[in-house]
């Protein structure tokens, strides 16, 4: 499956203005970094894949349409996977984006 284009547009859109922000993809999807640290991705499996500060991975899984990300059969603590359904909307999308670009930013430049 590919990414959704729609959903990176979108992306696009909410880390136009920040600094450092390139597009690479990555994952089967197209991710969107920030100081060369992944912030946020339209994924290739659909929906969204981000990453945020592991110690929170708890407490963001609990929320609506949110999971960690299984990467070879492992679940990861630091990456979220968030189904389309909770990204629909202009602020449920810009919430997940902060969660990302937040992160990333309190990560060294590579």
């Amino acid at each position: 499956m590919a990414y959704d284009e729609d959903l990176a547009n979108r992306l696009r859109e909410l880390v136009l203005g920040e600094d450092g922000v390139t597009e690479k993809k990555m994952f089967g999807g197209l991710a969107f970094l920030i100081s060369g640290n992944m912030a946020v991705s339209a994924s290739g499996q659909g929906g969204l894949l981000l990453r945020c500060d592991p110690e929170e991975t708890d407490a963001l899984v609990a929320k609506p349409h949110a999971e960690r990300f299984v990467m070879r059969g492992r679940a990861m603590d630091g990456w979220l996977r968030i189904d389309p359904a909770g990204v629909k909307t202009k602020r449920e999308l810009e919430r997940w984006v902060g969660v990302g670009v937040a992160y990333a930013r309190s990560l060294p430049a590579k």
